[in-house]
């Protein structure tokens, strides 16, 4: 037999490596679930997320050669491993069996008494990574990146903080990171002002403004995406923001929470590391400089608009706002609680 938590952490892994989003995936699967196997499925699916390149090291150095393996087949290998070298709780027995008979339901039965074999010469044993990469479970690009950013002293403890389980937050009933609930403050809102929040879902955001007393409208790119949202008893927008807003009137607040690449939010969406490219940073640029300069146009004599991201990258920050912000708040994860934000300040003249 095969738990149910591990039942679902297998396909959830494996709809990930087809382009899915962890998050979501076990938002959706996770529901029938108790509170107990949810935990489980969801422990370790971020696990294995966060620590991939060094599960991935860790199978060729039990196997003791370079392994080409199904991808069904590397998934329980990373499942069974994960359980094995990093949970406390979980018992050997269990965490192997389980691994071969997830190959065996996803009928690579061939490869069930090698993933046997290896998994039973796992143990906690100190092992010499062969490369900060893998060490650090990010890929060499993005730290390089970081380095020359913010230094390798920083950029180590980001990415030493992104392999931990984050503190959950919560404001208002929603959980919402303590980095995310830094920026609304930047608005200055007050009763009665007019606000508009061009990318709004999923919502947690627009909430903590609602505590201000504003007249809110939110907008985002997808209906689906604002429909969760209809609780909050605001007017809701589908819109394109990178094309001209289609309001008359002008606002008093504005926030632009732009979409980005996530990079400051790898402990709660580790599987981004894995599929971001650098050739996506620019194109990410690319629309929030479109949606920064349409929303301005929408920002009334005396108003103030904030640009944020939940990306490290200057590209998406800086290079976006340029020389438009009088003020600009930085999160980094490893210095500051919670994930990574940026938020810049602008004011119409």
């Amino acid at each position: 037999m095969i738990s149910t938590a591990r039942a679902v952490a297998f396909d959830v892994l494996l709809l990930v490596e087809s382009g899915g989003y962890a998050s979501d995936l076990l938002f959706t699967r996770s529901a029938a679930l108790d509170s107990r196997d949810a935990g489980l499925a969801s422990e370790i699916v971020l696990g294995v997320l966060r620590f991939q390149s060094q599960l991935d090291f860790l199978i060729d150095y039990y196997a003791g050669k370079k392994a080409r393996l199904d991808m069904e087949v590397r998934i329980a290998l990373r499942m069974g491993i994960y359980q094995l070298r990093y949970l406390e709780r979980v018992p050997a027995h269990a965490a192997i069996h389980e691994s071969v008979e997830l190959i065996k339901r996803a009928r690579k039965r061939s490869a069930a008494g090698f993933a046997n074999a290896v998994l039973r010469k796992v143990d906690r044993s100190e092992v010499a990574w062969p490369s900060r990469e893998i060490e650090l479970a990010h890929p060499a690009w993005l730290l390089e990146r970081w380095d020359r950013q913010f230094g390798v002293e920083t950029a180590t403890a980001i990415a030493r903080a992104n392999l931990r389980r984050p503190e959950t937050y919560v404001r208002g009933g929603r959980i919402q990171d303590i980095g995310s609930q830094s920026i609304v403050p930047l608005l200055h809102l007050e009763r009665g002002q007019t606000f508009l929040d061009v990318c709004a879902a999923p919502g947690n955001k627009t909430a903590q403004a609602l505590e201000a007393g504003v007249r809110v409208i939110a907008c985002d790119f997808h209906v689906s995406r604002l429909t969760p949202m209809k609780p909050l008893g605001i007017d809701l927008l589908a819109l394109d923001a990178r094309q001209p807003l289609p309001f008359r009137r002008r606002f008093d607040r504005i926030l632009v929470d732009a979409p980005c690449t996530g990079t400051g939010t790898l402990a709660h969406n580790p599987e981004i590391k894995w599929r971001l490219r650098p050739v996506d940073i620019e194109r990410m640029r690319e629309i929030q400089t479109q949606i920064l300069h349409q929303a301005i146009e929408a920002l009334a004599p005396g108003g103030r608009l904030v640009y944020s991201t939940c990306s490290l990258e200057t590209e998406e920050n800086e290079g976006v706002v340029g020389d438009l912000a009088i003020r600009v708040m930085r999160r980094i994860p490893g210095r500051d609680e919670g994930d990574g934000f940026f938020g810049a300040v602008i004011e119409s003249r």
